[in-house]
């Protein structure tokens, strides 16, 4: 099995973008806080910024954070400079799980997400652009940066931030506004699930400073009693899955890859994250095959089945405004008929194309393709 296979997890590499003042470091901030035994690197233009006890209860002092402010990481460095700083971030030494890009407020996200694709590191996967958008300012932001548009179209996932101070009617006319593939959630103060970026490890992974993380359980509650500290229902977070919808799939019967893969390539808007295991059955006998996908960006991972393991397929679907009932019913109709004599091997050919060729050329499969830019899958 390759290296940057699910045995040897591949780190996401999430790029945080938007303009000046949308709240990318408030969200920033409550991901770590909120991170609860994940651990997250960063990399930042402007350490300052960065709340010292959000970091600290997060266990990310030191090594796991960079700071580059010599301007936009667009321009400052090119792909190979970028894989330096994804090197030192990804080294097993460090344990982080997930490793965010804040990026300029005068960035150009589509140049960072390419420089992410373009890494030759085998231990970084691409994680999703995520553009945060200032919901109350989005008028004047737009008439003053009017790359906005571009931003948004390529974004996998949109953050409607500041949303307490917009009417729903206002926002309602704003989420007709964009449009597009790019799944949308709504924020105040920057406070989204964390499910949505990441997996947190459960509690009994946790890794050192249970003590802050546990009081800051305590003051979550507090604060939702009180409205105090953060704003109007900041310690709501048990409230936060409300910004999205999640379709859990189990098929004891193997999944078609033809048929898979006609869902995957045309997958519904607001679709944002995909994650799990797929059992091809007698199309691949030897192999589960982990699945990636965040926006429109897609990933196969093969790996020998365990031993003793019950071959299904467990897939977990994560989206705003999608349809739950119509995924499931597509998901079912991708199972594969009864087996009717030999499998028919170039049916695995469009699922292929999106395994590393390294991975590939070890397991022996035929036909694995190049990376995958968003918006190929």
């Amino acid at each position: 099995m390759s290296p940057t296979g699910p045995t040897q997890q591949q780190i996401p590499v999430v790029v945080l973008a938007g303009f000046l003042g949308s709240g990318k470091t408030t969200l920033l901030n409550h991901l770590l806080r909120a991170s609860r035994g994940t651990r997250i690197g960063a990399i930042v233009n402007d350490f300052g910024s960065i709340e010292i006890d959000a970091m600290t209860v997060a266990g990310q002092l030191g090594d796991s954070t960079l700071s580059l402010g010599n301007g936009c990481l667009c321009c400052a460095v090119d792909a190979s400079e970028l894989d330096v700083y994804l090197e030192k971030l990804t080294r097993p030494a460090a344990r982080l799980d997930v490793v965010v890009i804040e990026a300029s407020g005068l960035a150009e996200p589509q140049e960072l997400v390419r420089m992410v694709l373009a890494s030759e590191n085998p231990r970084v996967v691409y994680g999703g652009l995520v553009e945060v958008v200032d919901a109350a300012e989005y008028e004047a932001t737009r008439e003053r940066h009017p790359e906005i548009d571009r931003h948004l179209a390529v974004a996998d996932l949109v953050v409607l931030n500041k949303t307490d101070r917009v009417s729903r009617a206002a926002l309602d006319r704003l989420r007709a506004c964009l449009g597009g593939a790019a799944s949308v959630v709504e924020s105040a103060y920057g406070r989204v699930d964390p499910e949505l970026f990441f997996d947190r490890r459960p509690s009994a992974e946790r890794v050192g400073q249970l003590a802050f993380e546990d009081l800051l359980d305590e003051e979550d509650q507090h604060d939702g009693e009180h409205g105090d500290h953060c704003g109007p229902g900041c310690g709501h977070a048990a409230h936060l899955h409300t910004a999205y919808e999640s379709v859990a799939f189990t098929s004891a019967a193997p999944m078609d890859p033809r048929r898979l893969m006609a869902f995957l390539d045309s997958r519904p808007e607001g679709l944002y994250r995909i994650k799990g295991f797929v059992d091809f059955g007698a199309f691949d006998a030897r192999n589960r095959y982990g699945v990636h996908a965040v926006g429109r960006f897609l990933r196969f991972y093969p790996e020998p089945w365990p031993p003793g393991e019950e071959r299904l397929t467990q897939l977990v679907l994560i989206g705003s405004g999608i349809d739950v009932e119509g995924l499931h019913k597509s998901l079912e109709a991708a199972v594969a008929p009864a087996p009717q004599g030999a499998p028919d091997e170039p049916a695995m050919w469009g699922v292929l194309r999106y395994v590393q060729r390294a991975e590939a050329e070890e397991t022996g499969e035929l036909g694995a393709a190049d990376d995958e830019a968003p918006g190929d899958g």
